[in-house]
């Protein structure tokens, strides 16, 4: 994987912030804070089933809406 950030006129703090909003989009900075601590698989596939039952609820509610 790899994550391009181009620098235009020198403007460090608006590529920052752009590969931060990248970083955010691939999850990186979730699975840093999920691997900082062990996880027990039965904890983690109860979360896993949380996760996806919102998303699903998420994506309901946005096709309801449309």
């Amino acid at each position: 994987m790899t994550l391009t950030v181009n620098v235009k006129d020198n403007n460090i703090e608006q590529a920052l912030r752009s590969m931060k909003k990248k970083l955010q989009r691939e999850g990186l900075f979730k699975e840093m804070k999920l691997r900082k601590h062990y996880e027990k698989p039965s904890l983690k596939r109860a979360r896993e089933k949380e996760e996806n039952i919102r998303r699903s609820r998420k994506a309901a509610r946005q096709r309801q809406n449309d």
